[in-house]
């Protein structure tokens, strides 16, 4: 069976003074992402806000514990990186939950 963590990950980057600055920091996030956790990204909010942003993201695998840890490695890395200009949320679901949903 395959699981599915969905994490919603809220930056706020105060010392961004444009959209240009704020495009490069989550560019780079998200890179970093996606080739450490081989994570699904999206800028899912807040598009047009310099300080803030919302991104989506997806681990998908055949064991739940497996996805659960490497969803606990992507949250420790982003709040290392971003210290406490991150909020998220997250949830694990199987293949079967998501397609009832």
């Amino acid at each position: 069976m395959a699981f599915i963590c969905l994490i919603s990950l809220e930056l706020h980057l105060p010392e961004n003074a444009s959209l240009k600055g704020k495009r490069k920091e989550v560019k780079s996030l998200r890179a970093h992402l996606i080739r450490r956790f081989g994570a699904a990204v999206a800028e899912t909010d807040h598009h047009d806000l310099w300080q803030r942003a919302t991104l989506t993201i997806a681990l998908v695998g055949a064991q739940q514990a497996e996805v659960g840890e490497r969803a606990d490695a992507l949250q420790r890395f982003a709040e290392s990186r971003l210290e406490d200009q991150v909020r998220w949320e997250r949830k694990i679901l199987t293949i079967d939950e998501v397609w009832e949903g």
